[in-house]
């Protein structure tokens, strides 16, 4: 947790509830032990995507479909999400998802690693990205998904602070995750000093970076 607990759990009492279907999948993703998105993030999302009002959303890592369906809510008439997901047995769950939420016509999921999946689409297609997927993938899916972005376009990256391990040094890491560290590093230290893009790193949920692709 990046800040403290007690601030966390107050933020959350301030929550309104989620639709009935989010709060199912909600359900059911605690149940199965599904990572989803956090509270804050959700807030943070609702909140973005009423600024931006994005037509054409991108979002790497659907899951069981809990945050496209959360953001298919608060997009504006005639908005689409493209969301990619590689995992079979989430890809199943997340198809009977959207369905059940009547979100059809207002996402489609692609199967398949995300970088195969980017690479069929159209070149600043998107106005609006969220990634959530394979943490280490980050700083490779980066040149792809700056192609697909529009000038202007937003690009929110999910979990960038590990818990707070980002800031330790990587012989203090778990083996198993000292590639993630270092890759996590590599991907923040890029999109702040990158030519054409201006970020900021938020320390709310486990940490986001938010990037502006500039004009």
């Amino acid at each position: 947790m990046i800040v403290n607990d007690r601030i966390v759990s107050y933020i959350h009492s301030l929550e309104s509830s989620n639709s009935e279907i989010l709060q199912k999948i909600e359900q059911c993703a605690i149940e199965e032990n599904v990572p989803i998105i956090r509270k804050e993030m959700e807030s943070f999302l609702r909140v973005m995507l009423k600024i931006k009002q994005p037509l054409n959303v991108l979002e790497l890592g659907c899951a069981i479909g809990y945050s496209a369906i959360l953001m298919s809510e608060y997009l504006p008439e005639g908005g689409h999400i493209t969301t990619i997901e590689n995992y079979e047995k989430r890809i199943i769950q997340a198809k009977e998802n959207i369905k059940e939420a009547n979100a059809e016509g207002k996402i489609t999921l692609l199967e398949g690693d995300a970088m195969e999946r980017m690479a069929e689409l159209t070149s600043g297609s998107f106005d609006f990205v969220f990634m959530d997927a394979a943490k280490a993938q980050y700083i490779n899916f980066l040149p792809e998904v700056l192609r697909l972005m529009k000038p202007g376009a937003i690009l929110i990256s999910d979990n960038v602070l590990q818990d707070g391990d980002i800031i330790e040094s990587r012989y203090g890491i778990v083996r198993r995750n000292r590639t993630i560290h270092s890759r996590m590093r590599e991907y923040m230290y890029e999109v702040k000093h990158m030519e054409g893009l201006e970020t900021t790193i938020v320390p709310i949920g486990d940490g986001i970076t938010m990037s502006i692709k500039c004009d």
